[in-house]
């Protein structure tokens, strides 16, 4: 794991991340500011779940339509194309849910609302010489976007779930969400010879939820290892580093290709890639990919292996740790 933070500069992001959260902020009466407000020290901001908890912020249901405008706004810098269509895709799944919990019988003690989402600000945007920030939460979504000397990002951890992962009922009936990160990963497993299985799959049954959960801090060490990059064949390596690379570019295409370049530099001698639980499609199963620097889990156990969660962490990015680290030592 290096200690030098990534390559992280992007002007054209922080510009735009600064004009929306400014928009944002502007939009909001006194009360709905001060909702919304926090300061960027202390533990607050380290906070994130995808669970659907009650949280800190100014939720969408206390926004008018040209609020939740502005909200979404801020929320899309962060995001690629692909990335916000996700998330908003996402978001709409919640009525859908909860339609389908009443088909089954099977009534949730979360209210399922698209408007159960909060949009936080830290410190304040277009600051240059204090870091500042912006965080969207909510069921099965997780931003946070930290800021730093007015020109460095950071956008991880960076976390997409889906619930239901295929819809079951209604006109969208068998409209799927998070496709590739499910088809792309079994289609590296099943490729595999049976030396090759026995490395890769590491448990007969797949865990119920990514281990990592939504702690502050990675544990480099608490997801398995399984197969090797170097015991892959050469079509098999392309095929993982386009399952990292497609969970790299749910951010936004600057901020992606910063990250991408770091993680290109490093290399994947020393990626591994583990599976639990069996292959077929409509089976409990997870799987992880290990980095010297990042971390990517993957499961899809619950509600009849039709609820995925998915998530890409850095040990050293996240939340702009690292960032904020060389910021602190240069100005103090």
């Amino acid at each position: 794991m290096t200690s030098s933070p990534i390559p992280s500069s992007a002007p054209d992001a922080v510009k735009r991340m600064t004009a929306a959260a400014n928009d944002f902020l502007n939009s909001l009466d006194d009360s709905q500011k001060q909702t919304a407000s926090f300061e960027f020290a202390g533990d607050e901001r380290y906070k994130w779940a995808y669970t659907p908890i009650e949280r800190e912020g100014l939720r969408l249901r206390e926004m008018n339509d040209a609020q939740r405008k502005a909200a979404f706004t801020m929320m899309e810098t962060g995001y690629s194309a692909r990335g916000a269509a996700t998330a908003h895709r996402i978001m709409e799944l919640e009525t859908i849910l909860g339609e389908w919990e009443g088909i089954s019988n099977n009534i949730s003690q979360w209210e399922r609302n698209t408007d159960r989402y909060w949009f936080s600000v830290f410190g304040t945007p277009g600051s240059v010489d204090e870091p500042w920030g912006f965080r969207v939460g909510g069921h099965h979504i997780g931003l946070t976007a930290n800021i730093v000397g007015g020109e460095h990002v950071a956008i991880l951890p960076l976390f997409f779930g889906a619930n239901p992962a295929v819809i079951r009922h209604g006109e969208r009936e068998g409209e799927r969400t998070l496709v590739e990160e499910q088809d792309w990963a079994r289609s590296l497993l099943t490729s595999m010879d049976s030396s090759q299985t026995k490395l890769a799959i590491v448990d007969p049954v797949a865990p119920a939820d990514i281990l990592t959960t939504n702690v502050r801090s990675a544990d480099p060490n608490i997801a398995p290892k399984g197969i090797g990059f170097g015991d892959l064949g050469d079509d098999q390596r392309g095929q993982l580093v386009a399952l990292v690379k497609h969970y790299v570019t749910r951010a936004s295409d600057d901020l992606s290709s910063n990250y991408w370049r770091e993680v290109e530099s490093a290399g994947f001698d020393d990626v591994t890639f583990a599976w639990a639980g069996p292959a077929g499609v409509g089976e409990p199963h997870y799987y992880a990919i290990r980095h010297p620097r990042f971390l990517i889990e993957y499961d899809n156990t619950q509600n009849e292996a039709n609820h995925i969660h998915s998530v890409l962490r850095d040990y050293a990015h996240d939340f702009g740790e690292d960032l904020l680290s060389a910021h602190y030592r240069a100005s103090h």
